[in-house]
Order: structure tokens, then sequence, then C-alpha cells
């Protein structure tokens, strides 16, 4: 049984940003960049520990370009010309056509070049450039959930990409609504690449809580009446026009949204959002979150709920989950956090352990207050407590009285005493 979990993060960067379509497409621009009139030479080398294949090419002399469609960034290794005829010469085992090479970034894939000596850890693809010294091209994943093919080709089974094809996206979801696939809640429909190709965790949730959509209501109810031709220029970033994100009680109620936005050009506008917000690339040990974890509104931010949805993936939102959220979780609860000015001393508080000192006077506290409710105690205990007072009460007045007539009897023999003495005087004298 899937249960709901509430989740409470001092700051985003505790948390792992796994990477969507915008990381995807700005590793691509990174790799662009950085191998812009680079000569890479040799073979590709993999490292021993990853399980994906070997890449067959060598080439004394080639070139690296890369695109992105969706969440999958293509590298294209070119042999460069060598001959004045414009022809490619090959020598033995040299590669003479080009290769792609299509990746999948997994939890933790990135790209990143350096000089040979600063290859990073988690390097699992590497490839080499022909000057001296020599810098390396390096395919980087700590967690080993990302892969890559070569001489691949796009998945056949995505959709077109929610951010550079999206004439194609909007037809191909609206054509395809009989679908069982949107039978299930809009959270879960938004994470199927068939159809919203680059589409992850952090968009999901900044795209329902921006159209006030809550997130388990059926997705073929949120997506009829939307036409096919939007008219929407493409590759135009649409500004936070939705700042109301009270949803009245008639639509909670019955668990559908207000129609206050397209929902499938919030799906192509959000994502390029994220690539406007710059940065030389995907790189989650060196990029400054900052700007990203600023322009969040709903994932990760404080008041937010979270809950599991049916396949165990964390939807954050606000308000009302809908009537299609998972029986067995608990009702949502909000995420709280001190305010902004206390932040630092909350935070602190909360890592610092609690002191030997700090847990003596807490225990001393709580024995304080423990004769205060010994009047609810037990009537047996009462029972007893009162027999052993009536037994020392007894046991006083015994003492006392004891010692009362020892003082009667100690008195009373003083003057028989002194009256033995007279008579005894009395009598030395008459005989004398």
């Amino acid at each position: 049984m899937l249960q709901s979990y509430f989740v409470i993060a001092p700051s985003f960067h505790c948390c792992i940003k796994m990477p969507e379509g915008p990381e995807l497409h700005l590793a691509s621009l990174y790799v662009n960049k950085m191998c812009d009139g680079v000569v890479f030479s040799g073979p590709v080398i993999k490292s021993e520990v990853s399980k994906n294949p070997e890449v067959a090419f060598t080439c004394e002399s080639y070139r690296i370009t890369a695109a992105s469609r969706g969440k999958e960034v293509k590298l294209t290794l070119t042999p460069m010309k060598s001959d004045d005829n414009g022809k490619r010469r090959s020598k033995g085992g040299q590669a003479d056509q080009p290769m792609d090479i299509v990746f999948r970034f997994g939890m933790s894939g990135y790209f990143r070049l350096t000089s040979e000596d600063e290859v990073p850890k988690h390097a699992h693809l590497r490839f080499y450039t022909k000057e001296k010294p020599c810098r390396v091209l390096s395919f980087v994943d700590t967690r080993r959930f990302g892969s890559w093919q070569p001489n691949g080709t796009w998945q056949p089974d995505r959709g077109p990409c929610i951010m550079f094809e999206y004439k194609s996206f909007r037809e191909n979801v609206l054509s395809h609504l009989a679908d069982r696939a949107f039978d299930r809640p809009i959270c879960e429909v938004l994470l199927n690449q068939k159809y919203f190709n680059g589409i992850g965790n952090y968009l999901r949730a900044e795209i329902l809580y921006r159209l006030n959509i809550p997130p388990f209501v059926c997705a073929r109810d949120t997506l009829e009446g939307l036409q096919s031709e939007d008219g929407f220029e493409d590759r135009k970033p649409l500004k936070n026009e939705i700042t109301d994100t009270k949803t009245p009680e008639g639509a909670k109620k019955k668990g559908i949204k207000q129609e206050t936005g397209d929902l499938l050009r919030l799906c192509h506008t959000v994502p390029l959002e994220v690539v406007s917000l710059g940065g030389k690339g995907y790189d989650p040990e060196k990029l400054d979150y900052s700007a990203f974890e600023a322009w969040l509104q709903c994932y990760y931010v404080d008041g937010m709920k979270s809950i599991s949805d049916h396949n165990g993936r964390t939807m954050w939102f606000k308000g009302d989950p809908g009537p299609m959220a998972p029986k067995d979780s608990k009702s949502p609860k909000a995420k709280k956090r001190a305010k902004k000015d206390d932040d630092h001393d909350y935070t602190d508080k909360k890592k610092v352990p609690k002191s030997v000192t700090e847990s003596k006077t807490k225990k001393r506290a709580v024995k304080k207050e423990t004769p205060k409710k010994a009047k609810t105690t037990h009537p047996t205990e009462a029972v007893s407590k009162s027999r052993k007072a009536e037994k020392t009460q007894e046991s006083t007045l015994q003492r006392e009285t004891r010692s009362s007539a020892s003082r009667k009897k100690s008195s009373s023999a003083e003057p028989a005493a002194g009256r033995g003495k007279l008579a005894r005087r009395a009598t030395r004298t008459n005989s004398k």
C-alpha cells in the first residue's frame, strides 16, 4: 500500500534535482559551447564499472556536437576531412563515418570538460582531445542510472519534444485522448514520456500549480476542450500570468480544474523559462541553484503539500489533491518552516544534538511535575498511603505517652527519696 509522505527541507539544495527536459537541453548547449573548435582524437574510453556498451569508435581527428530532444541528448562524433579533395582518409581501424551516441541521464548524469588530471571520479565515458596538454569530455553519472547507445536514435516510443516540437507535441496528445493512459490522474499522465517527453517531477508540480489544477483529477477531463491549433508563438517563454492560486470551493468539491489557462501550452513554456535562467549547463556538483530555487513556486516550497502518487513518486501541490488521490494515503499536510529571519537559527537548533545538561534539566522538570498527578492515582495506592500515615501518627503518639509516663515516675520517685533521707537522719540523732 502506498502511503503519503511529507518532506520538510531547510533549503532546496538538500534535495536531489533530477535532470528533466530543460537540464538535458542545457547539457547539449554546454557541450556545443565547450567543444566548439576543439579537435578530439583516439578511442572513446568506458569505465570498468559501467554496464553500458563499449563505444567502438577510434579516429585520429574528430569533432563533437550535441542536440537534445525531451529527455535525451545525442552526441555526434564526426571525423574530420584530411585531404585536398575534401574526402575523409581512413586508416586501418579508424572511423570514417559519423557516429551518433544517444544518452539518457537517469537521476544524476551530466557532461563536464576538464583537464586530464581533473577527470571526475564517476566519469563513465571519456572523449580525449588532440591538444597538449590533453583535456577530457566526460559523461559523469554518480548513481549510474544513466545510459548511452552507440549508433543510437531517438527512442521511437517517446513523443515529440515539449520544448522544440510544440505543434507535434500538442497534436500527439489531443489525438490520443481516447487512449486508456488518459484514464489516470493528470499528475501521473504528465510523466508519461510517450506523450509528455521532457516533463518530470518538478515541472509537473509547477505547471499544475500555476493553473490551479488538482493533481489527482482525470487527465482526459482536464485536456478535453483544448484546441489542436494553439496559435502560440514557439519558443517564447510565458510570464507568470496566473497569481491567484486559491481554488474555489465549487471546483474543490467537483474535483475539476478552473479554466485559467492552457495546460499543453504551459508544458511548452514553463520548461523554456528554466532554460532562460541560463548557466553553463546542467552540472549538479558545481551549478548554483539559487536562481532556480527562486524561480520555483510549488516544488519543495514552504506551505506546499506533498503526497505519493500511485507509482510512488512525490507530487507537490496546494489545496485539494482531487478525487483520484490514493485511497490509502493520509490527508496531506502543509510543509512548515520558521520565518525567514529565524531560519538560520532554526536550522542550527535542529542540527545541534541535545546536550546532557538539557536532558537532565528536562528530567528534573518532569519529576517536579509528577506530584501534581498523584491526586489522580489509583485508589489502592491512596489507601496504602493513608495507612502509612496513620501508622506514623500512632507510633508518634505511643512515643509521646511513654515519655510522659517516664517523666511522672521520675518526678514521684524524687520526693520519696528525700523523705527516706530525713527519716534516717532523725533515727541517727535519737540514738545519740
